[in-house]
């Protein structure tokens, strides 16, 4: 299974990415799956006028970002809280795109703040559907983010690998569940 994960803020040292990064290594440590990871700092999409429907149909500077979206079976949106809803810069990724119809999404926001980006991980939960895609109901919501993930996306809190156990179980479960015949026999 190909598993991407989006990581949502522009800002080039973003302290979000950290949990991404971590998110990587843990499910390629862990997973036969493949796991991508796409930075949106580095795709400068303009503000949509048309969906890429197809990787040949995409501009020819976005076709290595149109390959990783049409080959996902699941998404992980990982998140800083931007006014109270998630990135826009990812937002306008996913809409550059069709709709990703019976895929698994993972719900991820992360913020130095006491909530965690609580608000923005709300406004994802009606942005899931309306990608007709399945959210995961476990999701990770990490405050003080900062302080649990040092800049190399290592787990500085122990505390918390129960949280990220659970969110990346349940995550899992449902990616596989929605997709059984793409779950590898063995790890490599």
């Amino acid at each position: 299974m190909n598993i991407t994960i989006i990581s949502g803020s522009p800002r080039e040292k973003s302290i979000t990415k950290r949990v991404a990064i971590y998110l990587q290594n843990l499910l390629q440590n862990t997973t036969n799956h493949t796991v991508n990871m796409i930075e949106v700092r580095d795709y400068p999409l303009p503000p949509v006028e048309a969906v890429f429907s197809s990787v040949e149909k995409t501009p020819a500077s976005f076709r290595t970002l149109a390959s990783i979206m049409f080959a996902t079976d699941a998404f992980i949106l990982v998140t800083p809280e931007y006014n109270g809803s998630y990135s826009p810069a990812m937002k306008n990724l996913l809409d550059h795109f069709p709709k990703q119809h019976h895929k698994a999404f993972g719900i991820v926001t992360a913020s130095p703040g006491a909530m965690g980006g609580i608000r923005a991980s709300q406004q994802l939960l009606q942005l899931v559907p309306a990608l007709f895609g399945i959210a995961s109901p476990y999701m990770l919501i990490v405050p003080q983010v900062d302080k649990k993930f040092n800049e190399s996306g290592e787990l500085t809190e122990p505390s918390f690998e129960n949280a990220i156990h659970n969110f990346t179980q349940e995550f899992l479960w449902l990616a596989e569940s929605l997709h059984p015949e793409l779950i590898p026999t063995f790890k490599n």
